[in-house]
């Protein structure tokens, strides 16, 4: 039976180490082609684009809901990626850098195309900590992203960034050139509205 427990362990163990060497290899893997893309070598260009358009491809679709809009703006994010790829200092992942450069090409397309957004001063309100985001589970991850749609522009880009993109409100401030007061206002605000509409749409399920 200790024979059996050292043998589970050993193999845990090892299990743990060899994913841990295959993050490390693959962290080191990136550097190094960040680093020969700072050098300007084309193909290794060409390796991080191949590593990155496909996921970067959806993360535009769910801004601009047209495939055409969405190739434009990832063509236009990795020129700016490999433009400004010298300030990649590595205090993040190449793409988490590059997701925030995608994310802001979208919104920036979406004003210049159709959209303007109103400013407003909301710092003066006062925000109650809510960190409930839970729905009934009845309701679909689809359900969800068309109630975020209909939102309006300056919650859902909000919305959007923190509940299906996954960045905090430092990040969104700083790409939506909003103030953190102002993201967490209309962050509560946009979760509001979002549980609404997700109550109509049940309701009318049901109905």
């Amino acid at each position: 039976m200790q024979h059996r427990y050292v043998s589970i362990v050993f193999s845990v163990s090892f299990s743990s180490n060899f994913y841990q060497t295959n993050i490390e290899t693959g962290q080191m893997f990136q550097i190094e082609i960040v680093e020969q893309c700072k050098a300007n070598n084309r193909k290794a260009q060409l390796k991080l684009y191949n590593q990155y358009c496909d996921g970067m491809f959806c993360v535009a679709m769910r801004f601009l809901k047209n495939a055409d809009d969405a190739e434009d703006v990832i063509q236009e994010s990795f020129i700016k990626a490999f433009q400004k790829i010298d300030q990649f200092k590595g205090e993040v992942s190449f793409g988490a850098w590059l997701k925030r450069i995608v994310v802001n090409k979208s919104i920036d397309f979406l004003k210049s195309k159709h959209q303007r957004t109103v400013e407003l001063d909301e710092s003066y309100m006062t925000i109650a900590a809510d960190d409930d985001w839970s729905v009934p589970t009845a309701i679909s991850l689809d359900e969800v992203r068309g109630a975020i749609s209909d939102l309006p522009e300056k919650y859902k880009y909000v919305v959007m960034m923190f509940l299906l993109e996954g960045f905090d409100h430092n990040e969104i401030s700083e790409v939506l050139k909003i103030s953190a007061t102002n993201c967490r206002t209309r962050l509560l605000r946009g979760k509001g509205l979002l549980k609404q509409f997700l109550k109509e749409k049940g309701y009318a399920a049901r109905s």
